[in-house]
């Protein structure tokens, strides 16, 4: 694949793609180590606040930074939420007082929500045309491999305590600083950089048709950015569930331990990460509709295993599996392309934003009445959680395809032609 593609893409991917692996393994170290490694110096009621409250700044931050991504740039808004990220983290490793673990919470949940809508627009705004899709799909992969890092580093200083917390926090301040510096060589996009001159350049704002938020919420942008909300919320109310609860499910409704759960989840992951690689070569040709049919499939039987025939160690598993490779070609990484796929430039990151922040404050509110529920009656949830998929599943298949791509809602590529050129002879007088 790198032989197809010019070393400055695969450059941009990588470091813009970081923010994915940097937002993945915060949120899961902050589960791991406000959960577990800091027992010592927090109460159960802190634990709960400072992870709730984490969730919602990722929303804020999502809305603020996706706005402020098709205001000022794509690169401005990753690079100072990186720093932001950097700050936040070093407070996560003092660990007291409980006032800093509150801002350094704060901190980094702001900056991972805003960092991924704008590093994802740079992406597929500096990667070539057919390979756009691929190159997202690869920060996905990044994604996972965030969850990696932050879970095979818990496996060794997990059960060290708040040594071992700060030795997890430490990982991700030290990454973030050298990609930080890293990003420094890299440039604006220049699709977003031409396109913000053509709609600021007095008299030429037709050039631009989409670049007011108003348009977000009028035809026919609005279609989209429902359809792309209401996939995200859908689909992620499973993986949420499983992500957040599914230690909590593994020992209350099969009777199975902590650590053995842990280990379990990591069987999933390289099936996603190589189910992710393939899906890099197919998302950018007409074969991607297929494997999208078929990673939505299996996402369907694998909620419908514990939905059946119970929660016990043998569904749970093959829930693990299934949605491993199931994701892999459908959920968030199908979400991030149609994202930058279907959304005009200078709305493409405020859109991210937006979406994001709604599928993140609908899976906080779902939270809240998981665990009662998978106590009371766990085919219960995982009925709710099977026809919820199903609806995301429909939005992907049927209505999705049917939604025109921004190229065709915007009058002209906006990295083609900056000013306006006079009409073809014989039109001049229509």
């Amino acid at each position: 694949m790198s032989r197809q593609l010019p070393g400055r893409t695969w450059k941009v991917a990588a470091l813009a793609g970081m923010a994915s692996y940097l937002d993945a393994g915060a949120l899961v170290t902050s589960g791991i180590v406000l959960g577990g490694s800091y027992a010592e110096v927090l109460d159960v009621g802190a634990v709960g606040a400072l992870l709730g409250l984490q969730t919602l700044m990722f929303a804020l931050g999502a809305l603020c930074g996706g706005r402020l991504g098709d205001l000022f740039g794509r690169r401005r808004v990753f690079t100072l939420s990186l720093l932001l990220y950097a700050a936040g983290i070093a407070l996560l490793i003092v660990a007291s007082p409980l006032w800093l673990l509150h801002v350094g919470v704060v901190a980094v949940g702001l900056a991972i929500g805003a960092d991924l809508a704008a590093s994802l627009a740079l992406i597929n705004e500096e990667s070539p045309d057919g390979h756009k899709g691929k190159m997202v799909i690869f920060s996905n992969i990044l994604w996972i491999g965030g969850i990696v890092a932050a879970m095979g580093l818990s496996a060794v200083v997990g059960s060290w305590g708040v040594l071992g917390g700060r030795i997890m926090f430490a990982h991700l301040l030290v990454v973030a600083i050298v990609v930080l510096v890293l990003r420094f060589a890299l440039g604006e996009s220049a699709e977003w950089v031409a396109a913000r001159r053509a709609a600021d350049a007095p008299g030429e704002a037709g050039e631009i048709r989409f670049s007011r938020v108003g348009q977000l919420f009028r035809a026919p942008v609005v279609f989209s950015v429902v359809a792309l909300g209401l996939y995200y919320a859908t689909w992620n109310l499973g993986a949420s569930t499983m992500g957040s609860f599914g230690t909590f499910l593994w020992t209350n409704l099969t009777g199975g331990g902590v650590a053995e759960y842990s280990r379990l989840s990591l069987l999933g992951l390289p099936v996603g990460f190589l189910a992710g690689l393939v899906f890099m070569r197919v998302v950018d040709r007409p074969a991607r509709y297929a494997w999208f049919a078929g990673g939505s499939a299996l996402i369907l039987v694998a909620w419908a295993l514990p939905a059946l025939f119970g929660a016990n160690r043998f569904t749970l598993v093959a829930v693990l599996l299934l949605s491993g490779l199931g994701n892999a070609f459908c959920g968030e990484g199908i979400y991030k392309v149609w994202s930058q796929e279907l959304i005009p430039t200078l709305l493409r990151t405020t859109a991210g934003g937006l979406t994001i922040a709604f599928a993140r404050v609908v899976a906080a509110l779902a939270a809240f009445v998981t665990p009662a529920i998978a106590l009371a009656d766990p085919a219960l949830l995982f009925w709710l959680l099977f026809a919820l998929t199903a609806v995301a599943n429909a939005i992907g298949l049927f209505w999705v395809p049917r939604l025109p791509k921004a190229r065709e809602l915007e009058d002209v590529p906006v990295v083609a032609r900056l000013r306006r050129e006079p009409p073809p002879a014989g039109r001049q007088n229509r």
